[in-house]
């Protein structure tokens, strides 16, 4: 099956990059297609906690041309969102090919992208796989030795599992704050980071957005790894977080050193007993498929130019660094288009995608 371009992800960036694929002139089916793990639409935001709800999320970006509706506060994100993004792809009639897994991507004349559904061979790859199938979960002593439950973020399905129980709470992140405000009503918690939290108080405006967003950019052009925009843009305590900080529930503890059948204990002999340990300690860049182009530099990273891959610019990231966050990821889908199509149209002095050159 040869197609020229190859979107791998129909998350928020897939179907950004999609659009503008088709905007371009690139034709569905004929010339590009976008290839999805997941059996139904809605990216990442399927798989979130029932618990959380439009009231809670930060915001979701507009897909291009078409804003998002507005929606209850209590409605579910797991069922609002993929809704939005069902409606996206049959009204701008993307070419969204599910349940397909993208297994692998082999260097040649062309991309080889072997799937669960036989081998698409491409001029070039929109990778747009996200984080949410890579969990991260820190390797600490005697976690194997742990008798009580552990889990992940991605795990996670609402505080009504931990009624009554004592549950330590690992990360610094926003997910982390989230949860413990939702546990801490049901259950007891402890609250464990590396780090302590920077929380801000001031207004999140665009000029700081951007400069956030600088810094993970400067990180990626280095080839170094990409630390995640909510990593570097500290922590807000929201309305509803508010009665769970009266409860102490965000006082912070240092990481313990290690994990005991019971719990968890620290170097100076504390001990706390604990029935589950919440692994609230984020995800990593979803790209195993493209090892075999061997992409990462020295430093452990890829090296970024924008959306383009510097070693191989037939491979564009998005939702991968400075575009990792929703807003990010629109841009970063048609900023990847239209390298795509600058990329194409140069090795072709004549025809891009079946089109004429000024399509």
């Amino acid at each position: 099956m040869n197609v020229d371009v190859v979107v791998i992800g129909a998350g928020q960036a897939g179907l950004s990059a999609a659009f503008h694929l088709r905007r371009l002139g690139f034709r569905p089916f004929d010339d590009f297609v976008v290839l999805d793990s997941n059996a139904s639409p809605g990216g990442a935001w399927q798989h979130r906690w029932n618990s959380l709800t439009m009231a809670d999320v930060h915001g979701i970006a507009n897909l291009p041309e078409l804003p998002v509706p507005e929606a209850a506060a209590a409605e579910r994100a797991n069922d609002f969102v993929p809704h939005y993004f069902a409606d996206y792809e049959q009204r701008f009639e993307l070419p969204v090919i599910r349940p397909v897994t993208v297994d692998a991507v082999h260097d040649g004349d062309r991309l080889d992208v072997v799937t669960s559904d036989g081998t698409w061979n491409a001029r070039a790859i929109i990778n747009a796989t996200g984080t949410w199938t890579r969990p991260f979960v820190p390797r600490y002593p005697g976690a194997d030795t742990f008798r009580g439950r552990q889990l992940h973020t991605a795990d996670y399905r609402g505080a009504h599992e931990f009624a009554g129980q004592h549950v330590v709470v690992v990360g610094g992140g926003a997910s982390a704050v989230q949860l413990l405000a939702e546990i801490s009503e049901v259950a007891t918690t402890t609250w464990v980071t590396r780090r302590p939290p920077i929380w801000r108080d001031d207004d999140f405006t665009p000029e700081v957005g951007r400069a956030i967003v600088a810094m993970v950019d400067e990180r990626v052009r280095a080839g170094l790894p990409p630390r995640s925009v909510v990593s570097v843009t500290g922590l807000h305590l929201r309305e509803q977080e508010r009665a769970a900080a009266e409860r102490g529930a965000y006082e912070r503890h240092p990481m313990f050193s290690r994990v005991t059948p019971d719990g968890v204990t620290w170097d100076d002999g504390r001990e706390q007993r604990a029935d589950a340990i919440l692994w609230a300690t984020g995800f990593r860049a979803a790209l195993a498929h493209l090892a075999p182009l061997r992409l990462r530099g020295p430093a452990g990273g890829i090296t970024m130019d924008g959306t383009r891959v510097v070693h191989d610019p037939r491979i564009q990231l998005v939702g991968y660094g400075p575009s990792a966050s929703t807003i990010g990821a629109n841009r970063a889908g048609r900023a990847a288009a239209v390298e795509i199509r600058n990329l194409l149209r140069d090795k072709d002095s004549n025809l891009v995608g079946g089109l004429p050159r000024t399509a």
